[in-house]
């Protein structure tokens, strides 16, 4: 079973990612693409187990806005290192939507990144295949302090320390 890091542990991921030609399964819990959502709603709320969406860099979040309470899961995708689309995505999704549930990095996802990820709202991550999760863990702790406010930590640096 693959890994990811969820709530700053390593955990095995059970979710099944349909893809809009993939046959959906009774039961079990699936992420979804934004237009197999649009397309099989209904289905999709009447089957047993979780759900979650994946969001591509060239969606827009509001369309979902509506249907969060629907989703255990959103997956924002990061096809490349250099699109960072998705920090948007997730810092809407956090604080103009409130969504509170699983938000998952999926995709290009790199050590370097996931510090700054968590920022604006990641809570796991689907790191490469091809690099050390173990690592990767560690560098939700690259720093131990940020000056500036987000999505974890509404107050910048100098509001928190005033005298």
């Amino acid at each position: 079973m693959p890994k990811i890091i969820k709530d700053r542990a390593i955990v095995d991921d059970h979710w099944l990612v349909i893809h809009d030609s993939s046959e959906l399964p009774a039961q079990g819990d699936v992420i979804v693409t934004l237009a197999f959502w649009h397309a099989h709603r209904d289905t999709l709320l009447s089957r047993a187990g979780k759900l979650g969406v994946w969001v591509k860099p060239d969606d827009d979040v509001a369309e979902i806005a509506n249907d969060l309470t629907h989703f255990a899961l959103i997956a924002i995708d990061f096809p490349a290192f250099a699109d960072g689309r998705g920090f948007s995505s997730a810092y809407l999704l956090r604080t103009r939507y409130g969504y509170s549930g699983e938000l998952r990095a999926v995709g290009d996802v790199l050590r370097d990144q996931m510090f700054y990820m968590q920022r604006v709202g990641f809570n796991a991550f689907a790191v490469r295949a091809d690099r050390s999760i173990e690592d990767a863990l560690k560098s939700l702790n690259d720093f131990t302090d940020v000056y500036q406010g987000s999505a974890d930590q509404s107050q910048p640096h100098f509001r928190r320390h005033a005298a």
